[in-house]
């Protein structure tokens, strides 16, 4: 009847009729799976009201006629295209701006997620129709439906409003996304939905090619600030990377405890404090931060300098009761190994021993009071048990005893500096860089002692010297630090060797800084070298080189490209190392699935290495440059894990296709699987990857057990794993007459039990959002000194085992207030649950225990208080964290009693 109503000529009965239509639509009531009942019995009219609308006149009757057009089509989506959206523009032409139809949500909730769909396909549509115009320079061609973008994206923002207020956040992000205007969701979010459309913005940019991401990273952050959420905001500048953005959310907040809680997170992340200071490079180029920051008050140093890591680590080595030292014996439980009686005559003691100097190290990092070099009594220490270059690492295992420990630490390393014997004087030189890691001092005493030693006329000296450097600025960006090595790089006179370490320890200091200067002396350097064709770039040292140019590209992505083409140019084996190594390095973390497909196509090439046996020199040579051409794929293979880890589904995958490189892939590429495995799961022992790594320590190929084993001691960093321990016991028993493995066993002993369970090596933290690409620098020079375990470890150069160090970092949470002193509150500690994206407010953990802080907390776990009393200034319980009390809480308490 209301139909036919419509067809009279009485114009009266139009708007009665439509509101009486309006009015049965809305209102229906029926199940979820059938269509309302209106809607089923105005199909069959749909046709002839399409014909009757346009014989109308424009009218506000008309544009009401087209919203309950705009509401039918929805049953007909399946016959014609985006009717929905088609009557919805028509209607909004027509109508009045105030008119209470303008909003399409009081049509509710099913036909605002329909438009939003037919927004999305329209909006691709015109896009490809722009496209096609273009191509055919033809500006005639109309769009198929009224309206222009700017109407689309309009009513894309009013949808958006309505879906972040029912509890839609994810739709509305997805919707803007299509409509290529994501960043206005800042506008349009308030208390109540910018958490949960943040945390999923967040979670997106693993999926999302460039330069959305950063897009979506960029929008986030300032979601956070109108919010004034500064940890997250900072958290996210430290993602991006960017200079000035994690300045100004350093200064934003005015709130002192607030200020010093931003400070214990860059302190983390290890920023260089000279970014915090806008002049930094104008009034003070030697890039000296005492001069800068002399004005800030001293409680805010301590932080951004990380003074009291090494005191507050200590008292929490009390609490857990692990401060009393570990002895080579507590490590191994050989008399739980089943070797023979007798069987250990043939080890090499020598061997045996130098195991036992980083096993010490790493065990007792930290706590500064082992037996065998911190306490050991006068004359009588552990340095003497060993030879020659054994005698540097023990020295140098010094500095990861007292890591941290700037006061005390110098004072014991100082005494050996005066050693007569060079390879203890080296070793001192690495122990003073390694102890000032990650810490910085007002004395600066690192450079003052090591600064003069690099030019010293002996190499170990040398190479000691702009290591310990390296170590002890790792990712502070000192300028003066560049004056003083890069002449090493560029020098002729200079071996690889010192070339290459000086490039490693710049890579070092400037990770991530994509320093100009730097980065042409390397490529200039290489370039030089190759034309001169200089052999020098076929020695194991060039990979440091160039991994040292990629570390400066270290998570920038696209910053990469000039470097890469010019290596390019250079028809050198190492070029495409390289630019395998760059490229990787630039998407560090990022999940970025193009790069890893292009990294496995580099693994897909079979190279024929074996030894022509033709008497023809010209096949011969030919064959013998095919033979050194293979370096790349290993690098390739680590490069997977590189991009892949720090994003779980990525990380899955990437393992899956570990699996078929172990079968299918040369032997070069077998080697490196297990590096990449653990690369991919560092301190994460999950039990498919330890019975993976268990499988590849028995290889035939004694390169790929080698590594494996390495492997198993990064999964199980710190991390005291019972089921790891015994696996390399049940090893150490296998390999007893293989010393090479055995020391390796050892060395993964010492790194499962690394600071007695208290220390990991996982370079993300805040619940595993951030990446610290100090850490990444470690882990990675690391895997590439493993990538010639002969040549570098299982040589003289076993000190590169202690590249680990600028990833150690204790897994702990510590409470303080706000005038930074330990609070001990109750916590639940438990498995992360991510809960993005989910319904209402799911619990973040599960299976969780309750304990008072400090609490150790493992890779994949979370803490949250477990009473309100306290208000925490970051939102991710873990490592330092400052508490306010809850004003509220005590006035509750009274209420309830």
């Amino acid at each position: 009847m209301l139909v036919e109503r419509l067809k009279e000529p009485n114009t009266e009965l139009y708007r009665p009729a439509l509101e009486t239509l309006r009015t049965l639509i809305r209102t229906s009531t029926s199940s979820m799976t059938s269509v309302p009942k209106p809607l089923k019995f105005l199909r069959p009219h749909y046709p002839d009201l399409q014909v009757l609308y346009e014989t109308w006149p424009p009218s506000e009757d008309k544009s009401l006629f087209a919203d309950i057009l705009s509401v039918l089509a929805m049953t007909y989506s399946d016959t014609q295209p985006r009717g929905t959206l088609k009557y919805r523009l028509l209607s909004a032409e027509l109508r009045p701006a105030d008119s209470p139809l303008a909003d399409p949500g009081s049509w509710g909730h099913e036909y605002v997620r329909h438009i939003a769909a037919e927004l999305g396909e329209e909006y691709s549509a015109r896009e490809q129709e722009g496209l096609e115009a273009k191509d055919k320079e033809d500006s005639t061609q109309q769009p198929q439906l009224p309206g222009t973008i700017e109407d689309l994206r309009s009513l894309a923002k009013q949808c958006a409003v309505f879906l972040l207020g029912h509890n839609a956040e994810p739709d509305a992000v997805d919707l803007l996304e299509e409509m290529e205007i994501v960043e206005d969701i800042a506008r349009l979010v308030d208390e109540n939905t910018y958490g949960r459309v943040c945390q999923y913005m967040i979670r997106c940019v693993n999926f999302l090619p460039p330069p959305d991401d950063l897009l979506f990273l960029r929008t986030a952050h300032t979601i956070y600030l109108q919010q004034g959420k500064f940890p997250e905001a900072l958290e996210l500048a430290i993602k991006l990377g960017e200079r000035d953005l994690i300045k100004q959310d350093f200064e934003a907040p005015a709130n002192p405890a607030m200020k010093m809680q931003l400070a214990l997170i860059l302190a983390r992340a290890q920023i260089p404090i000279e970014w915090l200071h806008a002049s930094s490079t104008d009034d003070n180029p030697d890039g000296d931060a005492d001069v800068e920051f002399q004005d800030l008050p001293e409680d805010l140093q301590d932080c951004l300098n990380n003074t009291r890591l090494s005191t507050h680590f200590r008292d929490f080595g009390k609490e857990l009761g692990v401060l009393e030292p570990k002895s080579l014996e507590d490590v191994y439980k050989s008399h739980l190994e089943n070797t023979r009686p007798g069987a250990t005559a043939n080890i090499d003691s020598a061997r045996g021993n130098l195991a036992g100097t980083f096993v010490n190290a790493f065990v007792n990092a930290g706590f500064g009071n082992d037996k065998l070099m911190v306490e050991a009594e006068e004359g009588n220490s552990w340095i003497y048990k060993n030879k020659d270059h054994g005698m540097m690492s023990a020295a140098a295992s010094l500095g990861l005893s007292l890591l941290w420990d700037t006061e005390i630490g110098l004072s014991h390393v100082d005494k050996y500096t005066y050693s007569a014997e060079e390879y203890i004087k080296a070793g001192a030189y690495l122990a003073m860089g390694i102890l000032n890691c990650g810490v910085r001092t007002e004395a600066d005493a690192a450079i003052a002692l090591l600064g003069e030693q690099v030019e010293n006329k002996s190499v170990p000296l040398k190479t000691s010297a702009i290591m310990g450097l390296g170590f002890a600025y790792v990712g502070s960006h000192r300028e003066d630090l560049v004056t003083l090595l890069l002449p090493h790089v560029a020098d002729d006179s200079s071996s690889m060797e010192v070339a290459s370490i000086a490039a490693l320890a710049l890579g070092f200091i400037l990770v991530g800084s994509k320093d100009g200067e730097v980065n042409d002396t390397i490529l200039q350097t290489l370039w030089e070298k190759y034309e001169k064709n200089d052999k020098s770039l076929e020695e194991k040292w060039a990979r440091f080189m160039v991994l040292g140019l990629a570390l400066l590209y270290l998570g920038l992505q696209d910053a990469c490209d000039t470097t890469m083409a010019t290596l390019s140019a250079i028809e050198h084996p190492i070029a495409k190392t390289a630019s395998i190594l760059v490229e990787a390095c630039a998407y560090a973390g990022t999940g970025n699935v193009l790069k890893i497909q292009k990294m496995l196509h580099h693994c897909d090439e079979h190279i024929d290495t074996s030894p022509s046996k033709e008497k023809d020199k010209d096949d011969k040579e030919k064959k013998e440059e095919e033979k050194k051409d293979d370096t790349f794929q290993t690098f390739a293979v680590i490069a997977v894990s590189l991009i892949a880890m720090g994003e779980d589904i990525g990380a899955e995958m990437a393992l899956r296709t570990f699996n078929h490189l172990m079968h299918y892939g040369e032997p070069v590429i077998r080697r490196s699987v297990p590096l990449a495995i653990g690369l991919v799961s560092t301190s994460n022992p999950q039990l498919p990857i330890l019975d993976t790594l268990s499988k590849y320590s028995h290889d035939n190929d004694l390169s790929v057990a080698l590594n494996a084993i390495f492997a198993m001691g990064l999964v199980g960093a710190g991390t005291n794993n019972a089921r790891l321990a015994q696996m390399l016991r049940q090893l150490a028993g296998y390999y007893y007459k293989e010393p090479d493995c055995l020391f390796m066993v050892r060395v993964a002993q010492g790194l499962v039990h690394m600071g007695k369970g208290t220390i990991g090596l996982n370079p993300f933290f805040s619940d595993r959002n951030v990446m610290s690409r100090s850490a990444v620098t470690g882990l990675l020079a690391t895997l590439t000194a493993f990538t010639d375990a002969k040549g570098f470890i299982l040589d003289k150069y076993h000190w590169m085992l202690y590249f680990l160090t600028p990833a150690m970092y204790p897994r702990f949470l510590i409470t303080l207030d706000d005038k930074l002193n330990t609070l001990p509150v109750t916590v639940r500690v438990g498995q992360a649950v991510d809960v993005v994206g989910q319904a209402g407010k799911p619990r973040t953990i599960s299976g969780f225990q309750t304990h008072q802080t400090p609490v150790r907390l493992g890779t994949t776990e979370r803490a949250e208080l477990a009473t309100e009393e306290y208000i925490p200034f970051t939102h991710a319980l873990e490592g330092f964290v400052i508490l306010q009390k809850n004003p509220g809480y005590e006035k509750e308490d009274k209420m309830e009693l």
